[in-house]
Parts: C-alpha cells; structure tokens; sequence
C-alpha cells in the first residue's frame, strides 16, 4: 500500500497479513469524564491518585447524598493497580469561567466622584446649621480618619438644607483606606465656625474605594463552587465557603523597597486558625525584578483551539504556573519608563504596591452537573451520563485524538453507552480517533446497567475494528471516598486491569485471567455468567467477566472487536504492535533529515534488530525480520527522498483454549 507524503516525518503501515509488517505513546491511561473541579477539556497528567484529587476533587453533595464520578472511581482503581501516569480530560455542562480578585493598591478615595458614588452617614441632623449664615452652600472641607493606614482625604461638602448634604466631592482622595473606615469631617471644616456644630461622618463601602488594582489574580479552578461573597463571618470563615474556596492576603508591604508577600488561603479558615496552602515573598511589581509577581507565580493561561481539523491547546502568557491554585491574570503597573532619570523606580514601583488586606475570589461560572439521588447507585437512568450530555464529551474525544500533542495507551469514558443514540456517534469518534492514531486502544461500553446478553452481543456485531475492546458485565465496586458499593460500567475499572497486567508482564501478554486479569476490588459482577453466556460474548467478541470460585470477579477475555480471522483480533497482539510502532517510530524519527546512505540504513538496523531481539526472548515474539536495504530503497525511492524499511514480525499467540488428553495404559506400558 503507497501513502503519498507532502510532509516530512515517518509513515508507518500495517498490513493485516499471515505474515505482519508494521507512531509514539506514553504508558499510561486517558480517561474523559466529568469532575469536580480542575481544568476543563485541558488533559491533565496525574502522577497518584493524591495528585489526581488535588486537581480533579473526588466527591461532590446533592441533597443529603455524597457522590463520586465514575472518573474518580477509575482514576483511584487506576493508580491502585500500580498506573504510573493518568491523562485526565474533564468535561462539563455548560461554560467555564475562572473566579477572580483585585488586589489593591495604595489607592483611596476617587478625586473628583461625588456623593452619588460615596456613601456617607451624618452623625446627627446638623441642628446648629441653621445658626450660622453660611448654612446652605459648598465648603471645602478637610477630614480625618481613625483609621491606621488611610491618611490625606481632602474635598468638598455641600448643603441644600439646613440639614442635609446633597453632594461629596474628593478633591484628594488620599490612601491606605480600606472598607469601614470612618472619615471624620470637623464641623469648622464646613464653615460651621469654632467647633458649634455637629461633625459629619463618612463610612466608607465598597464602592467607595478606588484602588489601583496593583494586580489581578485568577483561579486556576473554579472549584465546587466559588467563594460567592467576600462578606466574612464572625468567625472570618467565609460564607458558603466549601474546602475548595480560595481567599488570598497581603501580608509586610514596603513601599520603601516595593515588596510585598501573598498567601494563598483556605476559604473556610477563619482569622485564628488560617490554613495557607501557597506563600510568596517579597514580590514585586517591577518587570525587570527577578520577583517580579508574574515571573513567580506564573500567568499561562490554557484554551483548546477548535479552528482547525485537529483540535490543539494554545498557550498564552510568558511564565509558566508556579502555583498550585491561581495565576496573574493582569498586573496595573507599567512596563515602560519605569526609572527615572536617577535610574531609580519611579512611584509606580513602591507607591503602588498592595496594602496589607485580604479577600476572596468571585466572578466564577461553571456549570456543576446536576444530580438525582441514587443516579449513580441502584438506579442509573440512560437520559444523560452522570448529569451530562453525550455533546459535552464531543470537545474532548476530538482534542484526544492529536496524537502529536497527547500520548497514552488506551483510553476509556466510563458512561458513555454504545447503544444510546445519542452516545454513538461520540463511541464512533472515540473509536474512529484510536484507529487514525495508530497507538491506542479505545476500551468501551455497549449497553447499560442491567441489560441483557442479547442486547450486548447484538450491539458488539455494529463494530469491527481491532482498536477498541468492549467488556461485560457491569460490576460492583466500593467507592474508595464514600465507602459506599457502587454499580459502574466495565470500562471504569479495565484501566485498572490493563495498569496491574503491565507492571507485572509486558503489554503483549494478556490483560485477563487468574493470573492478570482478576480484579481484587470487586465485590460482585452485575450477573454471574454461565459458562454458556460466556462462549456466547467471546463469538461476539465481547470479553466476558467471570464469576470465578475462590479467586472473584476475573478478565475472562482479551479479544478486540475485529471481526475478520486476524492476529489483531486479540488485545496483546494489538498492544504489541502499538509498543513495536512506537518505539521504532521513534527510532525512525531521528533519521528524518539524515542522508539517505548505506551508513544511515545500518545505523537504523543496528538500534532495531537488538530490540526486537529482545521482546522475542521476553515472549512477545516468535520470530521477525527487518529490511532496509537497496533491494526496497532503489534509486527510485532515494530519488523521491524516501527511505524504506520493511518489518516482518511473527506475533506470540496466547493460549485460550487449552486441550489435555489423559490416556490410561496397562501396567507394563514401555513410555520409553
């Protein structure tokens, strides 16, 4: 078979043949599924199952009942069974938006805004007005604060009435003030003559406050949900404040030297027991300081591009993320002519650092999934997959299908059922995106909680393809953060089988039997199957899982959905051809651009040959035989900067049916 390539870069091809001739992957999973928080459609790599919650959550409330995802529920069985690298993908219903909080700066009260903006309290009805002539009119005014930071609030006042104030202008608005300053405006600022009349008093709100924005942080995660008020509680904690919450604080400004430090707390803390989670110090507003706040904590931003055939992450920003939880969205001061003719910084610099504060993150939207009680137990319904739609995973299947940005293994999305309409055009993508990338296998589900066998071969027959492998029935399982036992689909769980059966041999031995296939943290299958049942899945092609007396629930299959007779049509061949196609794909990988001589060919030979030599002698071969020679790189092929090798391979076949003949003989039988 001819490919014509218009790009450099390594072509390899597989022909399905007695004799089998044959791009690169990360061992480790990829599940798609919902969350309970972390980054939406981003895949993610986990390194445990700790990391996995730590960016993903684990359990969520609806009503009085605490679930768990099936994602969670894989990802702990995954990481259990001794998975080394978890690619996570979550999706959600609906958008996504990252909560934000303003720091602020050395700002105060907005020069120039008039009462309509500032709220203000009079202290009393002003009765020793009406003595003076000068009662009705503007005065300026001068005013001081009990405060200990705010200082230098200057302005105007005034009076329609006797005894009402009608407008406040802030002519300076000073700094260092913060919500629930008082301002104390003397009655002889007003023009109220020695002291006579009644001083006025401004408590500063919200809105009253004009900072300037030292900078912008942004969540990382939107998390449950996030802190939805920045009003605190007697206590400090926050309202509604869930572990997930975020609140941050200003701690040792100096605007002598421009330094500041941040903590990233807890939102549910409280004032006398703060549980910081990140510190930085001495941070920077100056572009050019090695703690400049963005080059310490980072302000990359990720958005999936969905212009093209093949979706990609973009990457904005200029530092990477060096904090677990936010990043800097924007930061106020400027980046140009920050010195002054002295070469020092100007005021920028120091005068506009944070003031010691704290505060929360608002502004997030995420859509979390809404439940019913028991969706995820007994009684799952075939409406929706744990809340979503099957549209919601069309981003996600796409994006995992660039095999030059993301490489795994084999992938799985626990929920998504074969026979829902609405499902299947998502399971076609899964599996069409698999085969496309050539190093991955799709594992999936054909049919739902409490089907029938009927329904399960007939809708394994719809499909014939050797990268993607479908088991049944669902089992039972605890869910590892409730303690609670659960019915999920095989698929959650197969990840975890895949995961021991390679830790403990290679991936072209088979993921299934007593010896690697049975699977430790299931109580109980959905139904025990007879051993008719069974032979009725394996002619379907549906790997069967066993009921198995004193050893448990057991992988009793590792067939592929090929129909047509094929070594492909078991999983560890399939697996040995991704890992051979990988890895020599990445051996071929570094002759692109070399010169398409003699020495080049045997370079390439001399790096293939010990390894394939080696998976023989680990049982993954029975023979092969590699050509890259003059007799397929004719002068032709040189001319049309080709090189071409050709790879033979005899794949080692398992032993699924095994026949014993025991032959009784006579006593005096010669076995000689």
């Amino acid at each position: 078979m001819a490919e014509t390539q218009f790009s450099p870069g390594v072509v390899s091809i597989e022909n399905d043949q007695p004799i089998i001739n044959t791009q690169p992957i990360q061992v480790g999973a990829a599940i798609i599924g919902p969350t309970v928080k972390g980054p939406v459609e981003i895949p993610t790599i986990c390194t445990s199952y700790s990391d996995y919650v730590s960016k993903y959550g684990n359990t969520f409330t609806s009503g009085s009942q605490t679930y768990s995802y099936f994602t969670s529920i894989s990802a702990y069985n995954y990481f259990q069974a001794g998975g080394t690298t978890l690619l996570v993908s979550r999706v959600t219903s609906g958008s996504f938006t990252s909560a934000t909080s303003n720091s602020p700066g050395g700002g105060g009260i907005p020069n120039g805004v008039e009462s309509g903006v500032l709220s203000t309290e009079i202290n009393a009805l002003l009765p020793s007005i009406s003595s003076i002539s000068a009662s009705i009119g503007t005065f300026t005014i001068s005013g001081s604060s009990n405060s200990a930071l705010g200082s230098g609030f200057t302005g105007s006042v005034t009076l329609d009435t006797e005894t009402s104030v009608s407008s406040l202008t802030a002519t300076n608005g000073g700094s260092g003030y913060v919500i629930g300053d008082i301002i104390t405006v003397p009655s002889q600022s007003m023009g109220m003559g020695g002291g006579g009349g009644t001083n006025l008093v401004i408590t500063l709100q919200a809105a009253d406050i004009v900072n300037n924005n030292a900078f912008t942080l942004e969540t990382l995660s939107e998390g449950i949900i996030m802190n939805s008020t920045s009003t605190q509680n007697t206590d400090g904690s926050l309202p509604s404040g869930s572990i997930d919450n975020l609140r941050w604080e200003i701690q040792s400004p100096d605007t002598d030297e421009g330094t500041f430090s941040l903590l990233i707390r807890r939102g549910n803390d409280d004032i006398e027991s703060p549980i910081i989670l990140e510190t930085f110090n001495n941070l920077s507003l100056d572009p050019t300081s090695p703690n400049y706040i963005e080059k310490v904590i980072g302000n990359q931003v990720q958005s999936i591009n969905t212009t093209e055939t093949e979706y990609y992450v973009d990457l904005t920003g200029n530092y990477p993320n060096q904090s677990k939880y936010v990043r800097v969205k924007s930061v106020s001061s400027p980046t140009y002519e920050y010195l002054n003719n002295s070469g020092d910084p100007k005021n920028e610099f120091t005068g506009s650092i944070p003031i010691a504060s704290s505060g929360s993150f608002e502004g997030a939207v995420g859509s979390n999934i809404p439940v019913t009680e028991g969706k995820y137990y007994e009684t799952i319904t075939n409406t929706s997959t744990q809340g979503l739609v099957a549209d919601d995973y069309t981003t996600a299947i796409t994006l995992l299908g660039n095999k030059e940005e993301f490489k795994y293994n084999y992938i799985t999305v626990p929920g998504l059922i074969k026979d829902f309409a609405s499902h299947a055009s998502n399971i076609s993508s899964l599996i069409a995106n698999s085969q496309q990338r050539g190093d991955t296998l799709a594992i999936i589900d054909l049919e739902d909680y409490q089907s029938t066998l009927l329904e399960v071969t007939t809708e394994a027959k719809t499909i014939n393809n050797s990268y993607v492998a479908a088991y049944w029935p669902w089992v039972q399982t605890s869910d590892p953060s409730t303690g609670q036992q659960v019915f999920v689909p095989a698929s959650t769980l197969i990840p975890s089988v895949f995961a021991f059966n390679d830790g403990a041999a290679d991936v072209w031995f088979a993921p299934a039997g007593t010896n690697r296939g049975v699977m430790p943290t299931v109580f109980r299958a959905e139904r025990k199957l007879t051993k008719t049942q069974r032979d009725d899945l394996y002619k379907a092609n549906v790997n069967p899982l066993a009921t198995i007396p004193t050893v448990g629930v057991t992988v009793f299959g590792q067939k592929t959905l090929k129909k047509k007779k094929s070594a492909t049509d078991r999983i560890n061949v399939r697996r040995l051809l991704i890992e051979l196609k990988t890895q020599i794909g990445n051996l071929a990988e570094n002759l692109v651009f070399e010169q398409n001589t003699t020495t080049t060919r045997e370079n390439f030979l001399a790096q293939v040959n010990p390894l394939l030599a080696s998976i023989q002698q680990r049982q993954g071969l029975t023979d092969f035989k590699v050509i890259m020679d003059e007799t397929n790189n004719t002068p032709d092929v040189i001319d049309n900067n080709q090189l071409i090798g050709a790879i033979f391979l005899k794949p080692t076949k398992t032993a699924e049916f095994i026949s014993l003949n025991f032959n009784i003989t006579s006593t005096g039988a010669d076995f000689s």
